[in-house]
């Protein structure tokens, strides 16, 4: 059985975007962890992508896979694109090409001129090549990276693009301390993304499928999460990178060895009893 996969950045200009990523003297170690390197994007660099989702910055499942949401975030935004009839015919990429360290790293860099105009870049290299119909940020850096993109010479003509600023899909865990807290936070949160679904879904004149749109209720449901693309990932993957959600984490004693130190777990299932 042949296996589909993501055949990477063989074609220009992305050769070129990944040959020439900025590094250490743009992204300060302090407050971005690029010991684990670069990840640059997930879904369709060919030139058939209709919706271009921007994100934040890669974590531990990200690194890992080298694709960017691949966890808990990406495959609620994967639910997110296939309400709107959208179920491959997409492309992500992030604010930031390293996972931001500590409280407030990206807010004091999203502004930054090397780090603006790097992303620029992909954003002008993805519209120019793919019929994108909509854009949406996931969360205020995302948005305000949109807006730099918009500023900038290369965008002269395209500020009519649709665009929708989300909340991020991880923010009821982030801004909840308890777990009734977070039921609230994601009821909030899913008001916020019918509003995106009703105002995205009749721009988009090509989707992939074309059900009707059915609404988020007050919490996730079955069918919400759905897996990552097999060719989203690169090459030899396993399955279950693509199907869960918790198998990669951070840990240690002290910051600095929870920073080095990412544990991936098979889960259970997976092996023989």
């Amino acid at each position: 059985m042949a296996i589909p996969f993501d055949r990477g950045y063989y074609k220009q200009p992305f050769a070129k975007l990944v040959s020439e990523y900025p590094a250490e003297d743009i992204y300060p170690p302090a407050d971005f962890r690029v010991e684990w390197g670069p990840v640059f994007h997930r879904g369709r660099l060919d030139g058939s992508a209709r919706v271009l989702i921007i994100g934040q910055d890669p974590a531990q499942h990200e690194v890992v896979a080298r694709r960017i949401l691949v966890g808990t975030a990406g495959k609620r935004a994967q639910g997110f694109l296939r309400r709107l009839g959208i179920t491959r015919s997409y492309v992500f990429i992030n604010t930031f090409l390293y996972s931001v360290y500590g409280q407030g790293g990206g807010t004091r860099h999203i502004g930054d001129p090397g780090i603006t105009a790097y992303r620029n870049r992909w954003i002008k290299a993805i519209l120019d090549r793919s019929p994108i119909e909509a854009v949406v940020a996931l969360g205020g850096l995302a948005n305000t990276a949109w807006q730099n993109w918009l500023a900038s010479p290369d965008a002269a003509g395209r500020s009519s693009l649709p665009f929708q600023h989300l909340t991020h899909p991880t923010w009821p865990e982030s801004s909840a301390d308890t777990n009734a807290e977070r039921l609230v936070a994601v009821t909030k949160m899913l008001e916020n993304w019918n509003d995106g679904l009703a105002a995205l879904k009749p721009i988009i004149h090509h989707p992939d499928t074309t059900e009707p749109l059915v609404p988020y209720g007050t919490a996730f449901a079955a069918g919400d999460l759905p897996d990552i693309l097999p060719d989203d990932l690169p090459p030899g993957t396993p399955a279950w990178m693509r199907t869960e959600e918790g198998w990669a984490t951070r840990k240690g004693e002290t910051p600095l060895e929870k920073r080095r130190t990412i544990v991936v777990r098979v889960p259970k299932g997976v092996l023989p009893a």
